[in-house]
């Protein structure tokens, strides 16, 4: 039996389990093949995929999508190909976006390329029957009476059948962390959660063995599992770089056009133009264009152009300014070749990961550039990136202790000497750090507190906005990933679900536009001596 109901912690404030460890019991158990269906979202989805395939082990690419009317009525839905992930993409994106999101009718629109399994007899009497839907067979004690239900009705009707044994927590003992978690999510107190606030406590994942003899009555609901995981095969192309394409003039190619605004960019900043000048340019461009980065610059290009026809101040920094091209192009303002600065630190042949261009902008000024990217491009290609915020020594001893009954001036007593630092290190926080050496987690209720909240370390807890990061894509964003709402809907900020490392692992290229202080306190100190310089 494959397990095709499994999830991580990126089922956020819900799951108990890193994907990693999800991978490293599936081989624990000589299991070939295992799915992630995190809750509404494919947060975790790219690392799991990469781990999976690193340990041999056949990733299944999934997601559980609720109802917005009913949490417990929800698909389970897996993609069986490389077009199936992109649908994935998208309704994930409608679920978390659209505030009209009919779940019946998305199950009655994507057939083809998912497998659609559901526990919810509701749902299996709206969806027409076809061969990818499958109703979810759970077999533990809660669920027994609405599993024969299920089970007759697809008899009757000759509607297909998976076993599944969804997976919220490792073991049995995990049990007590996802109740924390939900006490968190919820802002209750553990004694204060009611049944329907957490799942299951059968929700672990269980021996194969077991499963077998849970199943023994129904054993085709256990190898449909088998088949289901067969049809599954999405390749990611992970590393393929995917790029957006730049809007160049008729008949003009990407490279001749870097080449040309590169060699106007020659005259301008240089009076004399050394051999070792056009060497070292047409060196920058041939490596450039081999790796296939033109599109790249001249997107870069453009922002900073447009910016600087607007009167913004803009500074290029980090490895960038090791690069001719980039100083011609202006994006850094730092003669490569006076200061005998090597491009190769910047970008080579035998380097896997794109070039890193960081712009920064006036912070007053960054949000209107960005705007104009996202007009260029359009909106359905653009999104801003998101950062995974995730628990770190002090909030999740916070939380913790919030969620076991203490009040908020006992937790300050403590949590104003925990320095900002990983949660696993909480144990030792007083003999670690000098401003912590007064903090005494040995009795209780601190040391179960610190117990738990050491377990925290590092589960994401929410979304937020990378300081400056944007993704561009060659089409729709939702073609490469799921989309949702930034932490505060009502600035209307749409966000990737995942963070800037799986955007890069998707190949999909990140550009830096970075808001920095200082700059506008340069532009408005200008601003100033021109307005008093006219008086």
């Amino acid at each position: 039996m494959v397990p095709i109901n499994v999830h991580s912690h990126y089922s956020l404030l819900y799951g108990t389990v890193k994907p990693d460890d999800l991978i490293q019991t599936a081989k624990k158990f000589n299991l070939t093949s295992i799915a992630l269906t995190d809750t509404n979202g494919m947060y975790g989805l790219i690392p799991f995929y990469k781990k999976a395939k690193e340990e041999n082990v056949k990733p299944i690419l999934g997601a559980l999508i609720t109802d917005p009317q009913n949490d417990n009525t929800y698909a389970v839905l897996l993609a069986k190909n490389i077009a199936g992930y992109n649908e994935l993409c998208k309704i994930i994106t409608m679920r978390k976006v659209n505030d009209d999101f009919s779940l019946i009718k998305i199950l009655n629109e994507y057939k083809k390329n998912i497998f659609t399994i559901t526990h919810s007899l509701e749902l299996l009497k709206s969806i027409s029957i076809h061969k990818n839907l499958f109703a979810e067979i759970i077999s533990t004690k809660s669920q027994k009476k609405k599993t024969r239900e299920i089970y007759n009705y697809c008899i009757d009707y000759g509607i297909n059948y998976v076993a599944t044994n969804p997976v919220y927590f490792l073991t049995e003992e995990d049990y007590e962390l996802h109740k924390l978690l939900r006490a968190i999510d919820l802002n209750k107190t553990v004694d204060d959660l009611e049944d329907q606030d957490f799942a299951d406590q059968e929700y672990y994942f269980k021996d194969p063995e077991l499963l077998n003899r849970l199943y023994r009555s129904i054993p085709d609901a256990l190898s449909n599992s088998d088949y289901i995981a067969s049809k599954c095969n999405v390749d990611l192309k992970i590393g393929e770089y995917k790029y957006p394409e730049f809007p160049l003039p008729v008949n003009e190619s990407a490279r001749n056009y870097l080449a040309k605004l590169s060699y106007d960019g020659l005259h301008k900043k240089y009076d004399k133009i050394t051999d070792k000048i056009l060497k070292r340019l047409d060196y920058e461009l041939s490596v450039i264009d081999e790796l296939s980065f033109n599109d790249y610059f001249l997107i870069v290009w453009e922002i900073v152009k447009e910016a600087k026809r607007r009167g913004m101040m803009t500074i290029g920094r980090g490895s960038a300014a090791n690069s001719l091209v980039a100083y011609l192009l202006d994006l850094t303002q730092v003669d490569p070749i006076k200061h005998n600065l090597y491009f190769e630190r910047f970008l080579n042949k035998a380097r896997s990961s794109p070039p890193d261009v960081d712009i920064d902008f006036s912070w007053k000024e960054r949000d209107e550039i960005v705007r104009f990217v996202f007009e260029r491009y359009g909106y359905e290609r653009v999104a801003m990136i998101s950062t995974h915020v995730t628990f770190k020594a002090r909030s999740a001893f916070r939380e913790t202790a919030k969620a076991f009954g203490i009040s908020d001036r006992e937790i300050s007593k403590y949590s104003k000497f925990i320095p900002w630092t990983d949660a696993s290190n909480l144990p030792e926080v007083a003999n670690i750090f000098p401003e912590a050496k007064n903090i005494n987690f040995n009795i209780e209720p601190w040391k179960s507190i610190v117990r738990y909240a050491t377990r925290l370390a590092n589960f994401p807890r929410h979304l937020s906005i990378h300081p400056g990061g944007i993704v561009i894509t060659p089409s729709k964003v939702t073609d490469y990933c799921a989309l949702e709402y930034a932490k505060n809907k009502g600035l209307g900020l749409i966000i990737t679900q995942p963070d800037m490392y799986s955007i890069e692992d998707l190949g999909l290229i990140k550009i830096d536009l970075l808001s920095q202080r200082s700059l506008g306190v340069l532009r408005d100190t200008v601003n100033m001596i021109s307005k008093n310089h006219s008086e």
